[in-house]
């Protein structure tokens, strides 16, 4: 699966417990009639990738959804969904035309004659 947007946020690199288990946070704003701003999270060495993005770059990411179960001390049982990145790349910027070549005014283009009506060709139509 993958996310594309614009970037809004990118976090700093957290670290938890004595494992040293990393994370780092990314708000993606899709760019649809009702953008979303959906967060996605980089763990472990993954959270490098992010390096190189600022904010307001266009992206798409590589996600996988992730679902797990927990039960509290009163022996309720909770679930929780995340969104996790194993990759991320740059968009380019649609064509704006820019690089496209120039059209010819119409007055560069000749008539095509006469044209008389006992022309015949050997098209069907």
């Amino acid at each position: 699966m993958e996310v594309q947007g614009r970037i809004k946020m990118i976090g700093e690199t957290q670290t938890f417990g004595s494992n040293g288990f990393r994370k780092r946070e990314i708000v993606v704003t899709t760019e649809e009639q009702y953008p979303q701003h959906i967060m996605v999270e980089f763990v472990q060495d993954k959270t490098d990738l992010l390096n190189s993005y600022q904010v307001g770059q266009q992206v798409k990411i590589n996600i996988n959804l992730r679902g797990r179960e927990w039960v509290n001390p009163q022996g309720e049982t909770k679930y929780f969904n995340s969104i996790q990145g194993w990759r991320i790349e740059a968009l380019q910027a649609e064509a704006s035309g820019e690089n496209l070549p120039p059209v010819p005014p119409m007055d560069a283009f000749e008539p095509a004659g006469d044209l008389k009506e006992d022309d015949h060709d050997d098209l069907p139509f």
